[in-house]
């Protein structure tokens, strides 16, 4: 019995001995390519890599008309969708979210930010309403004067959108007389 308990106290300072042993390196290096390799901070120099010529990154349009083609391009693009309520409803959403702190509720350009920032032009303007849809579009996606270019902030069929949320901004500013006679039927 006697050696059993010796036994079992030797094995345990065998065990508690083990324990506090620290490696300063592994016994196997799995990968030493890895393991040794140079920390390189993302910005230095040579840590980064640009992309491979054509690559675009993933859910992005990209747009590739010059800010200078406004006139030819307002004629040439075309507003593929329809002027739904769920459409109108997605351009108010994004009007809402990306245009009203500059252009105001209204179009009319007297947005939160007009007295830090310069007016921008009212979309209620008669210029702005003789523009075609594609010009409008033009402008959202490539920026003009002080306004950027919100190209990768909206996505190509919400800045559609917004521009048909804009025509009804302008409609519901300036009704046709079609409309008021609409409007007098009801």
């Amino acid at each position: 019995m006697k050696n059993t308990w010796s036994m079992a106290v030797a094995g345990l300072f065998v065990v508690l001995g083990a324990a506090g042993c620290k490696h300063s390196e592994p016994n196997f290096i799995f990968m030493p390519d890895m393991y040794y390799s140079p920390a390189l901070k993302a910005q230095e120099e040579g840590a980064m890599r640009t992309p491979v010529k054509g690559t675009i990154p993933r859910g992005f349009t990209p747009y590739d008309y010059a800010v200078e083609n406004n006139e030819e391009l307002g004629r040439k693009l075309v507003n593929p969708f329809q002027r739904t309520k769920a459409v109108m409803l997605r351009g108010q959403q994004q009007y809402n979210t990306y245009c009203i702190v500059c252009h105001g509720s209204y179009g009319e350009g007297d947005g939160s930010v007009v007295p830090k920032m310069p007016r921008p032009p009212s979309l209620q303007t008669e210029k702005v309403q003789n523009w075609p849809d594609g010009r409008i579009f033009h402008v959202i996606s490539a920026g003009q004067n002080v306004m950027p270019s919100y190209a990768a902030q909206v996505t190509q069929e919400d800045r559609w959108a917004i521009v048909h949320y804009i025509r009804a901004l302008q409609r519901a500013k300036n009704p046709s007389e079609a409309d008021l006679k609409t409007a007098e039927a009801r």
